[in-house]
């Protein structure tokens, strides 16, 4: 849980509930419903229960024993925003979000109307709380104009897996990712998919973070985009601006 994380765009993660269920189409071959499900019927192993939905109680405070800053995707495993999680249960990880002000975090969902109808309980929304929603292709898009109602300093778009063209309005957005399926019965991703959303984050002035191109073979595809990688991260300065970060 706080060993350094495999993900690019994060360095580690918690996962205080996990489980899911599927959406919409960026759903179909789910990363982590198929490492879940290896596990299930395993007496006494984490994933028991496969990829049924569970909340853990007892890592709620994991955060706060990581003395050092870092950032941090909340639920790589679940969904925080589902709707079989109790809200008040929500609430207890966004209390414990709060008080670990030294970190960053990362939540990310697809179910948006949720976490704007949890925003709208809390005094206010944690400064060190990022908000983000997938958006897989332009049928989802509707996913971050609820997004932008949520009083987050960072809100963050990860298109992955990109499976059609998208044409975003970025008004109000502060951080895109984009990344090709992996793993088998991975859909493939046109090179001019992401070129445009590129395109579109530099005209707009918007961190691009261009996570993998996917496939069967991840690692051999690699993730270099016209030459080079893209590892664009949204950062304040000392005026307490937005900025870029280009790592």
């Amino acid at each position: 849980m706080s060993s350094k994380s495999s993900i690019e765009w994060t360095e580690s993660t918690w996962n205080p509930t996990t489980g899911c269920t599927k959406v919409s189409p960026g759903c179909l071959n789910c990363y982590a419903e198929r490492f879940a499900e290896r596990w299930r019927g395993i007496k006494g192993h984490p994933y028991e229960q496969g990829f049924d939905i569970r909340v853990w109680p007892d890592r709620v405070a994991m955060p706060l024993s990581w003395k050092k800053p870092r950032l941090i995707f909340v639920n790589s495993m679940s969904d925080l925003f589902h709707d079989e999680i109790p809200l008040d249960f929500v609430r207890n990880v966004f209390d414990v979000m709060e008080k670990a002000h030294w970190h960053q975090f990362q939540l990310l969902t697809k179910r948006p109307e949720r976490m704007l109808e949890l925003s709208r309980q809390l005094a206010r929304w944690p400064s060190n709380v990022w908000a983000g929603v997938s958006v897989e292709s332009q049928a989802w898009t509707w996913r971050y104009e609820v997004l932008k109602q949520i009083p987050a300093q960072i809100r963050f778009l990860s298109c992955e897996p990109l499976i059609g063209p998208l044409d975003l309005d970025l008004q109000g957005i502060n951080w895109v990712i984009v990344g090709g399926e992996s793993g088998p019965g991975s859909r493939p991703m046109k090179i001019e998919w992401v070129r445009e959303i590129r395109d579109q984050c530099l005209s707009s002035g918007v961190p691009f973070f261009f996570k993998q191109w996917g496939g069967v073979q991840k690692k051999r595809n690699g993730r270099t985009l016209d030459g080079r990688t893209w590892d664009d991260f949204p950062i304040f300065n000392e005026d307490k601006q937005l900025c870029v970060k280009s790592s």
